[in-house]
């Protein structure tokens, strides 16, 4: 199985999208300052995440997440977690 994941940053809002084979193990790595991309954005929390069967899917849902469209699919799926 293969991972997207969203990570909010509590230091500036922000969300880090990404993919992995491995969840739990990569979320630790970005806790941890491991990861380049947000090693100056923690705390970091995992707000939403999905599984995919093989790494053309995943890919494929992460570049549609990083879009205009994907975000404004993101921010309405999780609704009721970013108001509150």
């Amino acid at each position: 199985m293969y991972y997207i994941y969203i990570l909010e940053s509590k230091k500036d809002n922000k969300f880090y999208t990404g993919y992995t084979k491995n969840l739990k193990l990569r979320f630790e790595q970005h806790c941890h300052g491991f990861v380049e991309s947000t090693k100056d954005r923690r705390p970091l929390t995992l707000i939403y995440y999905e599984a995919c069967l093989n790494q053309q899917d995943v890919t494929h849902q992460e570049k549609y997440l990083k879009t205009y469209l994907g975000k404004l699919f993101l921010r309405n799926r999780l609704k009721s977690y970013l108001t509150g």
